[in-house]
């Protein structure tokens, strides 16, 4: 199983990203994804998380509203859609799956 994010960087208050996640070594249409991040001095915790089927299942309380999860199976790739960012959206991110994590996105919001 390999995840690689993509697609983190340094926005704006306010401002928006798309985050990436490639998956490869298993049958990705099959599982659920997940997104989590790690900000600075923080816990990982879970952002918002997928059914193979593409129903969303969870949300984060904090991004409710301003993040989306998608998939596309076709592509085995999984993304976050971010908006109305906010400095403590400030972390890395990390798709997952089987146990596995990716080596993580940094997203830095900053003015």
């Amino acid at each position: 199983v390999q995840l690689v994010e993509s697609g983190g960087g340094l926005v704006q208050p306010g401002g928006s990203l798309r985050l990436s996640c490639a998956a490869s070594g298993f049958t990705f249409s099959r599982y659920a994804m997940s997104w989590h991040r790690q900000g600075p001095g923080k816990e990982r915790e879970l952002v918002a998380a997928m059914d193979s089927a593409g129903r969303t299942i969870n949300y984060a309380d904090s991004v409710k509203g301003r993040f989306t999860i998608s998939r596309d199976n076709a592509k085995n790739t999984v993304y976050l859609e971010m908006s109305s960012l906010k400095f403590e959206d400030t972390a890395v991110y990390y798709c997952r799956v089987l146990g596995t994590w990716g080596q993580g996105t940094q997203v830095t919001v900053s003015s």
